[in-house]
């Protein structure tokens, strides 16, 4: 939550922790599920059924790949989901709690099948059954999405799909079909007649050689408007702008390629300068003070040593922590 929290952060300053608090666990406007490429997002509370009609059947069909493994059939598959979805109906439970719950109500083999993963709710998640509940203590729970979102307006796939592709080429155009499917998780096949059915709204481009797609509308606006100075943030760990497309090469130079993605999913907050990485950041706790150390890949001016100065300075006051700043290289 740390990271989701610094992430919406350093694009709109003004947002402080307690406002966010409030839209996920008292207003319920933002919602915390997992979505695209079966990762953890928060998403508008009031646009869930979208995000999930248009990504469900391929997430369903990985998920249920994974369980034919271990001979689970669809039927033993819709009876796990419908304990996990019974267990619930008291309100929030922890993993530890929901676990305990299903084991009796389900088969031998999806006993096993439990015994050898650690998300057993994953099934009823790439539903759209349940989604996070708040945190009890350091441990999160899990509510029914009936339940716990306001009443979600029903929309048939074919609907979804080309709205979440629209709003995926204005986050990242200029694109290309293999980014829009690397970055939502429907397989190529699937991907390419949404795709197709955009192409009267799209235009292409060709950045330095590299030939990509973006809205007609957005190149409208963007060819008549000056960029002004390089914007510089501080991104944090899993920022989704370092995962829009397939290639990184026009975020990071390869030769730093693998201090950002590192082994294991893992990816580092990095300094974004003009929206190329010009280095990583790191932060800790000292005592009540929060330390940030930068490992710039160029040298940075004195100018720009300024501006992380003052990101951090945002930083710490949207964690509300007394901050120390050190650069290395």
């Amino acid at each position: 939550m740390s990271a989701a929290q610094v992430a919406l952060w350093t694009r709109k300053h003004a947002l402080r922790r307690p406002d966010l608090d409030a839209a996920l666990w008292k207003r319920r406007t933002l919602v915390k599920t997992s979505c695209m490429r079966q990762t953890l997002h928060l998403l508008p509370a009031a646009e869930f059924s979208l995000y999930i009609t248009a990504i469900r059947r391929s997430r369903v069909d990985a998920v249920r790949r994974v369980m034919s493994r271990f001979g689970i059939t669809p039927k033993e598959a819709n009876g796990l989901n419908e304990a996990v979805v019974e267990a619930l109906r008291r309100g929030p439970l922890t993993q530890r709690e929901l676990t305990k719950s299903i084991v009796p109500e389900v088969s031998p083999r999806v006993r096993a099948w439990m015994e050898r993963v650690w998300s057993v709710f994953k099934p009823a998640l790439a539903e759209g059954l349940i989604c996070c509940g708040p945190n009890r203590a350091q441990e999160v729970t899990f509510v029914r999405v009936d339940q716990w979102l306001p009443k979600q307006k029903a929309i048939a796939e074919r609907e979804a799909q080309p709205i979440l592709l629209r709003r995926y080429l204005r986050a990242y155009g200029p694109a290309t079909l293999q980014d829009f499917s690397k970055w939502s998780g429907i397989p190529g096949k699937d991907a390419r007649p949404v795709w197709g059915s955009l192409q009267d709204e799209m235009r292409e481009v060709s950045i330095e050689d590299q030939r990509g797609w973006m809205l007609e509308e957005d190149f409208e606006q963007l060819a008549n408007r000056d960029p002004g100075e390089p914007g510089l943030r501080l991104l944090p760990s899993f920022d989704p702008y370092l995962l829009g497309h397939a290639s990184k090469d026009h975020l990071v130079d390869p030769r730093f390629y693998k201090q950002v993605y590192r082994g294991a999913g893992w990816i580092s907050p990095v300094v974004l300068l003009g929206g190329r990485v010009v280095g990583t950041w790191s932060g800790e706790r000292r005592g009540k003070r929060l330390s940030l150390r930068v490992e710039s890949f160029e040298n940075l001016s004195r100018k720009l040593r300024a501006a992380v100065e003052e990101e951090a300075a945002g930083l710490g006051s949207f964690l509300e922590t007394p901050w120390e700043l050190r650069f290395g290289k």
